[in-house]
């Protein structure tokens, strides 16, 4: 079977595309359609009596055929509506006797497909889910003997999704295990024809993985996904599947391959009008600050649309202070913006940027002091006396700062070797300086006045002729080219006296 077979009358529905009922005009007994669409005009306002109308269509038909088909599954949706859960299930099996003769085989399909979908998004509560198990199970029980594996594969991710979405892991590791040997040929290897099955089962294990925090395998079925090339598989599959690498490449702390999947997962999000491309983009704007870019993530064509969003002017206005390195106005728009912190995977990272941001802000207001208190630092930056101990600790750590904490006193002394680098380059220049004159004196040779000067002889005239002109006595220093009396007050600029605040 080709790929395109599997793609025809694909899923697409249960990514959140709605379809209505497809119901065909058909030849058959006028009383009965008018009965069915009676009924389905009763579906609002008297819900029970339009049940019982749709029930006791397949009791007009002499065999079973379509009527009584779209009379059972008009009543088997209203009461999972209504919550008549135990009703539903019998009435379904019911439904389920009528795809082996009484409808087409494409018709059933979309029609059983359209169905689960609807159970699966009416779901709220266990005793729906526990009635969803109960669909799958008694669907792939009519359909694997009929052995349509198409529908058989559908109905199983469906499944699955359902044991992901409850984090029930030990029969979702058993089901996708048996996925992937019906997407195997018999030699063991992918089947090309079963390619777009075969991402949709990868999407699930790494989604998997993923909130399992399981990087290692993950990684490997990450690979292995981008590798598929025998599918054209759903946007929202690879939005799924670039965002679970996005997010697997951040927890390495590779900032350029995470931002790369995550723009991905947006485009492909945004093509499945998908509102996950929301949730994306906020990550990607998140990467923007860890990589330290001055690149704005708005400036894409795909993103431009989304740059004044009310739902991510939060992560925009974030990005924009942080580029611009104001720390005040970042705490600000954490503090007036709570919702931003309430995505786990948001709130786990941005710390980085955060402490990132705030070094900076500590390491510009401590510039001119040699002494401070904690506190001085916590009011002007606006954050706790112990968040900024730790990012003193760690600068102090990381040799980025060369001082003391005495904790007892909420007091750092910066310890500066400004001036006393400066100061001892100057004495080791002065030396030399010294041994220069002391060895052109000695030699002679810099007196001579014939045509074959030598160099120090040059430089040595230089200095003295320039000594005679502005009123000093054209004489050698003592022995050793050194003056008797040092010379005092000799500036080296920098911080000078310490300087205290705080």
């Amino acid at each position: 079977m080709s790929d395109d077979d599997f793609m025809q009358d694909s899923d697409q529905e249960q990514y959140d595309f709605e379809y209505e009922d497809d119901d065909e005009e058909e030849t058959g007994d006028v009383g009965i359609e008018n009965k069915y669409y009676n009924a389905k005009q009763m579906k609002v306002d008297n819900p029970e009596e339009a049940i019982e109308e749709f029930l006791g269509m397949p009791a007009l038909e002499e065999e079973k055929g379509d009527w009584g088909f779209k009379g059972l599954k008009q009543a088997v949706k209203l009461e999972y509506k209504l919550r008549k859960y135990d009703k539903a299930v019998e009435h379904y099996t019911e439904l389920l006797t009528y795809v082996k003769s009484a409808v087409t085989r494409n018709y059933s399909e979309k029609s059983i497909n359209n169905m689960l979908d609807f159970i699966e998004k009416g779901a709220e509560d266990d005793k729906a889910y526990h009635c969803m198990e109960k669909f799958y199970s008694k669907t792939l029980e009519s359909f694997q003997s009929t052995n349509n594996e198409r529908l058989w594969l559908k109905t199983n991710i469906k499944l699955a999704r359902l044991w992901l979405e409850r984090r029930e892991y030990t029969q979702l590791v058993k089901l996708v295990r048996e996925l992937h040997r019906a997407c195997q040929t018999e030699d063991g290897r992918d089947d090309p024809s079963k390619g777009t099955y075969a991402l949709e089962i990868y999407a699930l294990e790494i989604q998997m993985y993923a909130e399992t925090r399981n990087n290692k395998r993950l990684k490997a079925l990450y690979q292995r996904a981008l590798k598929v090339r025998s599918a054209v598989p759903h946007p929202k599959i690879m939005g799924i599947i670039r965002e679970c690498g996005g997010k697997m490449h951040m927890s390495e702390e590779n900032w350029k391959e995470a931002q790369t999947d995550f723009f991905e997962s947006f485009r492909n999000y945004d093509e499945a009008g998908s509102l996950q491309r929301i949730q994306v983009l906020k990550y990607l704007v998140l990467t923007t600050m860890l990589m330290k870019s001055d690149i704005n993530p708005f400036e894409s064509q795909e993103t431009k649309p989304y740059k004044n969003d009310p739902r991510i002017s939060a992560m925009t206005d974030l990005v924009e202070a942080y580029q611009q390195n104001d720390i005040h106005r970042y705490e600000s728009i954490l503090q007036n913006n709570k919702d931003v912190l309430s995505d786990p995977f948001i709130a786990e990272n941005i710390d980085e940027v955060t402490r990132s941001l705030r070094t900076s802000g500590v390491m510009k207001l401590i510039a001119p002091y040699t002494r401070f208190t904690l506190a001085f630092i916590a009011k002007k930056l606006n954050i706790s006396v112990a968040e900024v101990q730790d990012i003193i600790g760690f600068l102090i750590l990381d040799k980025k700062l060369d001082g003391k904490i005495d904790q007892d006193k909420g007091t750092v002394e910066i310890e500066n070797r400004n001036d006393a680098d400066r100061t001892l380059a100057m004495q080791e220049w002065s030396s030399a300086i010294g041994s220069l004159c002391k060895t052109v004196l000695d030699e002679g040779e810099g007196f001579k006045t014939d045509d074959s000067q030598s160099l120090g002889g040059t430089a040595m005239a230089g200095l003295l002729s320039t000594s005679t002109r502005s009123g000093a006595p054209p004489s050698a220093p003592p022995s050793g080219g050194r003056s008797k009396h040092p010379k005092k007050g000799l500036g080296f600029g920098a911080r000078g006296a310490p300087t205290t605040f705080g």
